[in-house]
């Protein structure tokens, strides 16, 4: 049955108490140099919902990912799972209490076969004893136990077909499906994705829609950083906005789209804009190609020119340009993610 109770315990905002909270941080902050990448005073993850953490490049999504997973080291902070601190805990053992993550660049082992991948996933291997190595009967029943089980996972991400090619062999989205059921090899209660439609094929993407949604109803709980508002708007039951390491907004997706402090965030002075409203979308691109602050180059080359457009000619009286079109000059706008 589907539970439509409040998600929140009270009033909606930033840092909002949770009816039943899987993961709760508390004063967490990291800082490289002179800059506070997260800063977050509180936060609650609920339990059974998908959740989407999101917010603009540089946010610190990411670090504070790699640091509620035992990957990073956090200046301060204190953060509990399922009522257990994990402050501290290494990431290995914070996998082997149900709480596993995938990462931005997918990391499975190119060199080893697909179904290899999936058994180094599984806990409680005897095998990795030295001195049980030595004796298959002591570690061969539970090997043929995390093959049939791995079996299963790549039948339902229909790898089934690929366990045998190497991992490297695999597409960019092949490759973040493995990944996923690769953590699904630990029986994980709450499942934690970075980024999982980043440079996927638009052919997978319903794909891993779909797995995402299985996930709850499989009873786990999730918590992903994604940049596509129409698929956080799509899956998600709870959203948590980052903006210069702080926690700015959250609540249920539809609220979260049209705050003002969500659209300041991404957006600047842009504040009329439903972040998840195409119709809005295309109302921004309008006003964009208006305003003169946000055109650069030519006359015709605002940032949401129309590629097919045609430029001044070069030798024209009066076309010489003020500042450079070429695509080098514009800026770089990857994530620089510690």
């Amino acid at each position: 049955m589907t539970d439509t109770r409040d998600i929140a315990a009270g009033e909606v905002g930033p840092g909002c108490r949770k009816r039943d909270p899987i993961l709760v941080a508390e004063k967490v902050t990291r800082t490289f140099g002179g800059m506070n990448a997260v800063d977050v005073e509180y936060l609650e993850v609920p339990r059974n919902k998908i959740t989407a953490l999101i917010g603009p490049n540089g946010a610190g999504k990411t670090t504070l990912f790699n640091l509620l997973t035992g990957f990073d080291t956090p200046n301060s902070g204190q953060w509990r799972f399922d009522d257990q601190s994990i402050a501290g805990v290494p990431s290995y053992k914070v996998a082997r209490m149900g709480m596993v993550r995938t990462f931005q660049l997918t990391k499975v082992m190119g060199k080893l076969s697909v179904m290899e991948n999936m058994r180094l996933g599984a806990t409680k291997q005897p095998g990795e004893s030295l001195a049980r190595a030595l004796f298959k009967g002591m570690w061969g029943k539970r090997e043929k136990e995390i093959t049939e089980q791995a079996d299963v996972l790549l039948a339902k991400f229909k790898l089934d077909e690929k366990k045998d090619d190497y991992a490297a062999s695999l597409s960019g989205g092949q490759r973040k499906l493995l990944e996923m059921a690769r953590a699904l090899m630990v029986k994980p209660v709450l499942v934690m994705l970075d980024e999982p439609m980043a440079g996927v094929n638009p052919a997978l993407t319903q794909s891993l829609l779909d797995h995402i949604k299985n996930l709850k109803a499989d009873g786990m709980t999730v918590l992903f950083v994604e940049h596509d508002m129409h698929m956080v708007r799509h899956i998600a039951d709870w959203v948590v906005v980052m903006a210069e390491g702080k926690i700015v907004a959250e609540g249920p997706p539809e609220v979260v789209m049209k705050d003002k402090a969500v659209i300041d965030a991404y957006l600047g002075a842009h504040h009329d804009v439903d972040l998840g409203d195409s119709k809005g979308v295309e109302m921004l691109e309008v006003e964009l190609a208006q305003d003169e602050d946000s055109v650069v180059g030519t006359a015709d080359a605002g940032i949401l020119a129309n590629p097919g457009g045609t430029p001044p000619e070069m030798g024209q009286a009066g076309a010489t340009p003020t500042h450079s079109t070429e695509p080098d000059s514009a800026p770089d706008s990857k994530e620089n993610r510690p």
